[in-house]
This record gives C-alpha cells, sequence and structure tokens, in this order.
C-alpha cells in the first residue's frame, strides 16, 4: 500500500474525539441547532452534558446518535425495516454502494440497522460541498465520516480521488472496517438509480492486483434504499427545472435545507434492503477499452441488484399507472392509496411554481422509475 497522509480526509481519531466534541458544543450554531431540534432549553442543556460524558466514538455512535436516529425514525416515519442484513458475516467488512436519496440519513440508517445487530459501523464517504459550517464537520468526522473533495481542477481531481481510493481500500482490507459511498455523486433526483462508472474508477485507483482480485477484496455489497415518501421529493424536483430549464446553479445554502428537510419531513415506510457480496470473475483485460467495458459491467451487476431488491410501495405503483396511463398495478394499492398520491401531486404542483407543462410527468417519474427498473431487470414487480 502506498504511504499516503489521510489527514485531510480521515474521521477524527479516537484520541481527538474529547476534544472535538467540547469544541462542538461550545458552537453557538450549533446550540441553535439543538434548539430547533429539541424546542426548549432543558432538553437542550441534557443533551450538551451527555455529549460531554462521550469518551469515544462507539459510545457516540451508541448512546448519542442511536437516540437521536430513533427518535426520528419514530416521529417522522411509519417504521424502518430491513432485509438480506443477517445474511452477511458480522466479523467481516464490506464496501456498501447504495443508491442515494437522503443527503444524511443513507449512511446513517445503514449504521443504525449494524449497531442493532452487533456490527460494526461503516466509514462514510461525504463530499466537502456538504461541510458548510464548522459543527457539520465536527458532526460527521465524529461518526466517521472521511471527506471527498469537489470542484477541483482536472490535476486536483485525480490527486484527491488515488488518495480516497487507496483510504477506503486501507480500510477496509488493513483497518478491517466497512465503508459507505453512493453509487453516484450527489443524490438521484428522479427516482432514476444508476451507478457512476466514475465511482468504479476511482476505487480501482488504488488497485495494484488484478482487476478481479482487487474489486474481489473490497467486498461489495449493494444496498437498495426505498423511501415511502421522499422526504426532498418536491425540492429536488425544483432544483433539477431551475438547472436544466434556467441553468441555474445551486446554491450552498440549499444543501443545508435539504439536510433539516431530510430528517424532519414525513418518509412513510422505509426499507433498507441489503444485497449479496458481489464476486466477478472477468476474463482479464489490459487495454483502456477493455478495462472500460469491464467497469461497465460492473455498474450493471450493482445496479440489478439494487433494482431487484427495490421495496416498492402503493405510491410507486400508483405513479407507474398513472405514467404510462393502463391499470397493470391496480391491485398493488388501495383507492385511498390512490387519493393520497394526488393530494401530493396537487401538492407539487403548487409547489413548483415555474411555467413548464412536465411538472406531472416529472413527479410521477420519481416514483415510477424505481418500477420500471425493477421490471427491467426481472420483469415483474
Amino acid at each position: 500500500m502506498v504511504d499516503f497522509n489521510f489527514d485531510d480526509i480521515r474521521p477524527y481519531t479516537e484520541k481527538e474525539v474529547r476534544k472535538k466534541i467540547r469544541l462542538l458544543i461550545k458552537d453557538p450554531v450549533f446550540d441553535n441547532v439543538l434548539m430547533h431540534m429539541f424546542k426548549v432549553r432543558p432538553k437542550v442543556e441534557m443533551i450538551k452534558l451527555q455529549l460531554r460524558m462521550v469518551r469515544n466514538t462507539k459510545q457516540l455512535q451508541g448512546t448519542f446518535v442511536y437516540d437521536i436516529l430513533r427518535t426520528i425514525i419514530n416521529k417522522t416515519s411509519d417504521g424502518l425495516t430491513h432485509m438480506g442484513l443477517d445474511k452477511l458475516d458480522k466479523g467481516k467488512p464490506y464496501l456498501f454502494i447504495s443508491n442515494h436519496r437522503d443527503i444524511i440519513l443513507d449512511a446513517a440508517f445503514i449504521n443504525y440497522l449494524m449497531f442493532e445487530k452487533g456490527m460494526g459501523t461503516t466509514r462514510i464517504a461525504i463530499g466537502n460541498n456538504l461541510l458548510l459550517y464548522k459543527w457539520i464537520e465536527h458532526v460527521v468526522k465524529l461518526n466517521q465520516a472521511f471527506v471527498i473533495k469537489r470542484n477541483l481542477s482536472p490535476r486536483e481531481l485525480l490527486e484527491s480521488s488515488t488518495k480516497v481510493s487507496h483510504y477506503i481500500r486501507k480500510t477496509i482490507t488493513e483497518d478491517n472496517l466497512s465503508v459507505w459511498i453512493a453509487q453516484r455523486e450527489g443524490r438521484t433526483k428522479d427516482g432514476f438509480d444508476k451507478t457512476q462508472a466514475s465511482v468504479l474508477k476511482m476505487l480501482n485507483m488504488s488497485n495494484t492486483k488484478s482487476f478481479n482480485e482487487g474489486f474481489n477484496e473490497l467486498c461489495i455489497v449493494p444496498v437498495s434504499i426505498s423511501y415511502e415518501i421522499e422526504p426532498c421529493g418536491l425540492a429536488k424536483l425544483k432544483e433539477l427545472i431551475k438547472k436544466q430549464h434556467y441553468g441555474q446553479a445551486k446554491p450552498s445554502k440549499d444543501d443545508l435545507k435539504s439536510m433539516s428537510m431530510g430528517i424532519f419531513n414525513p418518509k412513510g415506510r422505509m426499507r433498507f434492503s441489503f444485497g449479496t457480496p458481489i464476486e466477478i470473475n472477468f476474463e482479464e483485460g489490459k487495454t483502456r477499452e477493455q478495462q472500460n467495458k469491464m467497469i461497465e459491467e460492473l455498474t450493471a451487476i450493482i445496479d440489478k441488484q439494487i433494482y431487484s431488491n427495490y421495496k416498492l410501495w402503493p405510491n410507486n405503483f400508483i405513479a407507474y399507472d398513472l405514467l404510462m396511463q393502463e391499470y397493470r398495478f391496480k391491485h398493488r394499492y388501495t383507492e385511498e392509496d390512490k387519493r393520497h398520491f394526488e393530494m401530493m401531486l396537487e401538492q407539487a404542483l403548487i409547489f413548483i411554481d415555474f411555467p413548464i407543462i412536465d411538472i406531472s410527468e416529472r413527479f410521477l417519474k420519481m416514483y415510477a422509475n424505481p418500477v420500471i427498473n425493477k421490471l427491467a431487470v426481472l420483469g415483474d414487480a
């Protein structure tokens, strides 16, 4: 393994935990965040007292973070279930690659479920564009997040990607710790989840073995994340329309709004489905063209597991039937389900006040695309 200095991207070490928590508690913006979450000063002070007593990462995640996530689940959803996690080896590290729907909660809920099952939690890949305030950096690095730097020059991007690749491989193969990374940069805005080849090319930068050996030692496990209600759905559509029709870049403050919406907005039922570890045995290729073809084949394998393991909710089937103008899945939802979804559609038309005619179609696709993708790989949903 090449010797890299990971200090600029790594999570906080155990020796740094107490010092960083003290800095976090003193941050006035973090204090405001706690007040927004818990409403009353005595509760906020109790939370701060609990944080002062934390001595290590395991204690932080097992008490403070776990309790907050359980509160979010109880107050903003109709429950979190999972599938496939019991089939994984508790003592083995994995590279979890999932579809990406929510900035914070996708990885947080994976760790929540793993903690409940007595498994070690993952180190989490997070873009530096989300580290808008120092308190956010403290929170995510205390929770074992490592940083992927965005908006770099081509040369800087190559150097940064190489370092991240080596960090991920070292974490899994030497530190014996699992890693979570999204299948793409940024969240899926239209419900059409697709693994980016660039993510796998980045992972392969640290590979000193054959293509097969290098990826097999990472032990990739695809994870399908299914929210019954997209907590940031309307904001995602608005952002996508602004970019496509008006060329407007997303302000950094929108990321903070999305974090808050993801946490506090209703989510309905949630299912996290863990796939099976991928073991590839491609015929080795030496040319760049052959390597690129293998990368594309691997993205297809990951996508197939993600699509196959989707948990499709009534909203997904209703959206598909409305989009296709047919009744193929009418047996998968009730009239009450349909009325509720149509109310969500009406709210979208009010919320997204742009002078374009395809808002309804965009909204329907966001919920229908998981059905379309599952049908493409299984022939049935």
